[in-house]
């Protein structure tokens, strides 16, 4: 069958180019003048789809040609989007970088997947005609892709962007449809170690979404980028994945959130509930006890810049171990991992959970960073021996310190893990991983999840009755 989506990808020649603000600015721009617009982000990402969802009103989800292959990529963005929006679909790095020399899983693969044209986000600073060659190079280096528009970005004055804009257009033929200059007296997007500030944590997210709209509305011509999205072909589909009815099994899980743990992906929560979970946000800075769940999942975020209110937080702390101790469920990544160690180390000293015995430590650089791959090797309460892992990390901190032996139940074939080329420590119902899932990726994960809460559930429930 073939589907109308009109869509757009965003694009740049690198990270910092400018593809956040033309992305977020273009999302709150067009919600504004009405339209329904689907916000995409190409890659293993959760800061940039938390602004995009902000500014479109709608949740952003990510598309990942490595962790979720192409049919999952097709049947997510058909599945998320409809003939009478705007899919607004936000690169990674340079258009054609991927994870070796051919490019693999760039965003270029993504657009050829999505048969989306592409608008260019050059960032000119200090170039003039060389800006034309570069547009040239990608408008041709791959005939397979459709690369539609430039929007030039940092430019410095009158003169340099009429050179640069000319040069685009006479030695590549591509029209030049925005072109903002350099923004130096307005509030954006701050960023820090792990890339963009969250918007949880930035007082003046609204402020900053405004200020890229109107950006967009100042610089940009909106009128040519819905042309673009509007004339793209339609999708082709052979047929669309049935949605399956499952049993609901009254199981209750709780999950971190809050602006010390904010990373999860949005098929990831609605993957448990779809195997029969009550999803129960809490907070573990703000929260005075842990809610009466029957599993926990903590995800990543920045744990590591809270530690203070984290660990300052005794009650939660306390209850939390607590129940953890008596059998609780609970899967972490990263971040979560932070939260379950004995001890941080950052800045200062920390205490925290101590459901793992282990002290965590930042490094000044990136430890893990990329996609991962890793195989399941040893029995465990979450995956089954031989599970294939496909994921990413991306980590300034390591486990400096093991305090008593503590079992991995992963062989870490691409990326870094925990140490010595493995990760997934599991104690009892505990598994902790520096890798981050995509249900997509490890579709066998969420109902192991909930069916693990379930069996925990009934022989809590037993205990008490036999108690009784």
């Amino acid at each position: 069958m073939n589907l109308k989506r009109p869509r757009v990808v965003i694009a740049g020649l690198s990270g910092d180019s400018g593809k956040t603000l033309v992305s977020v600015g273009l999302c709150s721009y067009l919600k504004n003048k009405g339209f329904t617009i689907f916000p995409f982000k190409k890659g293993p990402d959760y800061i940039d789809p938390m602004w995009l969802s902000i500014a479109s009103g709608s949740n952003a989800r990510n598309l990942d040609t490595f962790i979720m292959g192409k049919q999952s990529i097709l049947h997510s963005f058909i599945s998320n989007t409809h003939p009478n929006g705007i899919a607004i679909i936000e690169g990674n790095r340079g258009l054609f970088d991927g994870f070796d020399e051919n490019g693999s899983h760039s965003t270029a693969e993504l657009a050829k997947i999505l048969e989306s044209p592409v608008i260019l986000v050059l960032n000119v600073q200090k170039m003039t005609r060389t800006t034309g060659v570069i547009a040239w190079g990608l408008r041709y280096f791959d005939i397979g892709l459709n690369v539609a528009g430039v929007i030039v970005n940092n430019y410095s004055g009158k003169r340099h962007k009429e050179i640069v804009s000319k040069s685009i257009t006479e030695i590549s033929g591509l029209p030049v449809i925005g072109a903002i200059p350099k923004i130096q007296d307005k509030i954006l997007f701050p960023s820090r170690h792990l890339g963009l500030t969250t918007p949880y944590e930035l007082n003046e997210k609204i402020e900053a979404i405004e200020n890229a709209r109107k950006i967009i509305e100042d610089y940009v011509e909106t009128e040519k980028i819905i042309e673009i999205a509007n004339r793209t072909n339609e999708i082709y589909v052979t047929k669309l994945e049935e949605t399956k009815n499952f049993i609901k099994k009254n199981v209750k899980i709780g999950y971190f959130w809050d602006k010390a743990f904010c990373f999860y992906y949005k098929e990831n929560l609605e993957a448990l509930e779809k195997f029969g979970a009550e999803l129960i946000p809490t907070s573990p800075i703000e929260s005075s006890t842990v809610p009466e769940v029957d599993g926990i999942y903590i995800g990543g975020g920045f744990p590591e810049t809270n530690a203070f209110d984290l660990s300052s937080n005794l009650t939660f702390l306390v209850d939390f171990k607590n129940k953890v101790s008596n059998g609780l469920p609970v899967f972490a990544e990263c971040g979560g991992l932070i939260y379950l160690a004995d001890e941080l180390e950052y800045n200062g000293s920390y205490k925290l959970s101590g459901v793992l015995p282990v002290r965590v430590s930042l490094n000044s650089k990136p430890v893990g960073h990329g996609y991962f791959e890793g195989i399941i090797d040893r029995e465990n309460p979450f995956f089954e021996v031989g599970t294939y892992i496909r994921g990413h990390e991306f980590h300034y901190s390591f486990i400096s310190e093991y305090k008593m032996e503590i079992e991995t139940a992963v062989k870490v074939i691409r990326g870094v893990g925990c140490s010595n080329n493995r990760d997934g420590l599991f104690l009892n119902n505990v598994f902790a991983s520096y890798f981050h899932i995509h249900t997509c990726g490890s579709p066998f994960w969420a109902k192991n999840f909930v069916d693990l809460c379930y069996k925990n559930k009934l022989l809590y429930r037993n205990t008490i009755d036999i108690a009784k």
